[in-house]
């Protein structure tokens, strides 16, 4: 009876550790697109009674520990925003890579990864709905 004990114990930790384990690589950026994807989910837009919606675009790089190598950009903000908008949202990118860093790159990422640069696109405005032209008509000859 106490082997079977054990045995119980012994499987309960394996299929534990494997769980975790599964966890943990599920989290882990592997991609290009993870590291977008990681980075959106730290994403909060001030909230409109603070500042208007815009779209803005922060370059940045990472070391192979996942964290911020020199200093992050932003290379673009819509033209439209005020200068609290610009603010209110450049503060809001900055929070947005301090709650993701370091990035939890996997061993082949954090190779392909460290020292490039990425353009990050944070949007929160709606994309207007595209206009559709009328019909044309053919006409004969």
């Amino acid at each position: 009876m106490a082997w079977r004990g054990g045995r119980l114990l012994l499987v309960a930790v394996v299929l534990l550790l494997a769980t975790s384990r599964a966890a943990v690589e599920a989290d882990q950026v592997d991609t290009i697109q993870d590291i977008f994807r990681h980075l959106r989910t730290c994403w909060r837009p001030p909230s409109p009674a603070r500042a208007r919606p815009l779209d803005i675009t922060v370059l940045v790089s990472f070391n192979r520990a996942g964290n911020i190598l020199g200093h992050p950009r932003i290379t673009y903000e819509s033209a439209e925003a005020s200068d609290n908008d610009r603010l209110q949202y450049r503060i809001a990118v900055m929070e947005a890579l301090q709650r993701c860093t370091p990035v939890p790159f996997t061993d082949a990422m954090a190779g392909a990864a460290a020292g490039r640069p990425f353009a990050i696109q944070f949007r929160s405005r709606k994309t207007s709905p595209e206009k559709t032209s009328p019909p044309t008509q053919e006409r004969r000859a």
